[in-house]
């Protein structure tokens, strides 16, 4: 699963778009790294901080996220996971889907970028043989690398042909998150006459992988998720991930790609939301009037009982769900983190059907919390120059991944026949 790549900055934004961020930017520039958790969860807060200032400017301008993967790069946030040997932080999965979580407060699209990245980067360990796994980490933790993926599982697979001793990849996918502002890309196909799947990492940058740039969808506009057209791209067999001497070798951890990046998304949507909440909180407090009519002569809108009664209800759930989620990401953070063939069939079923009640709950919360708000701020509230529609539309979009009823019945089956979800590409 090796590969080569130029190393430096995927292809550069617009003028405009560096020219108003290079400070912000070069905010690290000549500072240590940070060297603990807590240290790395504040350096996320920072971004955040910087993300949240015009994100609702950047999410309707849809420009391609150049510069704020930069800002996700100088920051340090991109190679959290990798080895300290080549400049990684070696964080533990729960600390690094908290990080996904407080990215997300302030802007969604770059959280689900983010997101995505920390998998795709974690793909090798999931599936790769140890040489592969070396390989790969150390080049993307040592030139600071951004992963996207083109494997989306609605589309027909790519068709992978053999030519001496390389694969070559056809085919399209119309979805492709990470886009043109991954320095790598995840490809995965069927070889042609077989039903084995292969995956490989492959650099962007090259003539055969052809983006469309037509997302233009309600929400996570800056996610870069556009349709993409692979043309004869190609691939040593020794790059083929978890394969030894063209045979793969199947483990069940193999497996936990989708209940780890399911878990991304529990914190993508939780932090939406917590975004949400966080801002019509404010907006309330600075601008929210009383209601004139209630007989009560209430001077703001924040002594309404109303008002008061709303955000109590929306809080306690969201601090529930996180609860829930927290709990959900120690317990899958330990599994990610263990030793690979120690992994069953069983333990692999519970840990997804966790995941599929986190995400079940924190999508039907998030979206209460993302619509009510407008409720408890009022009518002016809903101006485009507030911004407040970005938290729905973000997690409407994105929550639609997969149905939620499914989740519900894979957490019925489990909890009324205890049986766990047979893996799919979505359990």
């Amino acid at each position: 699963m090796s590969t080569t790549v130029e190393t430096g900055t995927a292809e550069a934004g617009t003028a405009e778009t560096q020219t108003t961020t290079r400070p912000l930017i070069d905010r690290w520039a000549g500072l240590p790294r940070p060297e603990t958790a807590e240290q790395w969860l504040a350096r996320a807060e920072e971004v955040a901080d910087i993300l949240a200032v015009d994100a609702v400017e950047r999410d309707r301008a849809n420009l391609a996220p150049h510069a704020e993967v930069q800002l996700l790069k100088s920051a340090g946030l991109v190679t959290v996971l990798g080895p300290k040997a080549h400049g990684g932080a070696e964080l533990p999965w729960h600390v690094v889907n908290r990080i996904v979580r407080i990215i997300s407060r302030a802007d969604g699209s770059i959280g689900q970028l983010l997101g995505y990245h920390y998998l795709w980067a974690w793909a090798v360990r999931l599936v790769g043989t140890e040489a592969q796994i070396a390989a790969v980490e150390e080049l993307y933790t040592a030139n600071d690398l951004f992963f996207g993926g083109a494997v989306n599982p609605r589309d027909g697979d790519l068709v992978i042909t053999e030519d001496g001793d390389e694969l070559v990849f056809n085919g399209a996918k119309s979805f492709s998150t990470g886009g043109r502002v991954a320095d790598l890309t995840v490809l995965e196909g069927v070889l042609q006459g077989t039903d084995t799947h292969i995956f490989a990492i492959v650099p962007t940058d090259q003539p055969g992988i052809v983006f469309a740039g037509d997302w233009d969808n309600l929400g996570q506009r800056l996610t870069e998720s556009g349709s993409v057209e692979i043309r004869d791209v190609r691939v040593d067999w020794a790059g083929a991930a978890g394969f030894v001497d063209r045979v793969y070798q199947p483990l069940v951890y193999n497996t936990l790609n989708v209940p780890a990046l399911q878990a991304v998304f529990n914190n993508l949507y939780l932090g939406i939301a917590e975004g949400a909440l966080r801002s019509a909180t404010a907006y309330t407090r600075e601008y929210t009037r009383a209601w004139p009519y209630g007989g009560e002569n209430k001077r703001h809108g924040s002594e309404e009982f109303y008002v008061l009664e709303g955000y109590g209800e929306l809080a306690s759930k969201l601090w529930a769900d996180a609860a829930l989620i927290e709990q959900i990401d120690l317990e899958i953070s330990k599994i990610l983190h263990a030793p690979r063939e120690e992994l069953t069939e069983r333990r692999r079923g519970e840990i997804a059907v966790k995941v599929a009640a986190g995400k079940l709950r924190i999508i039907e919360d998030g979206l209460e919390i993302a619509t009510k708000i407008f409720e408890l701020t009022g009518a002016r509230a809903s101006a485009n120059s507030v911004g407040l529609d970005i938290y729905w539309r973000n997690l409407r979009t994105h929550s639609l991944h997969d149905p939620v009823p499914y989740k519900k019945h894979e957490v019925g089956r489990y909890t009324l026949l205890g049986e766990i979800p047979e893996p799919t590409w979505y359990s």
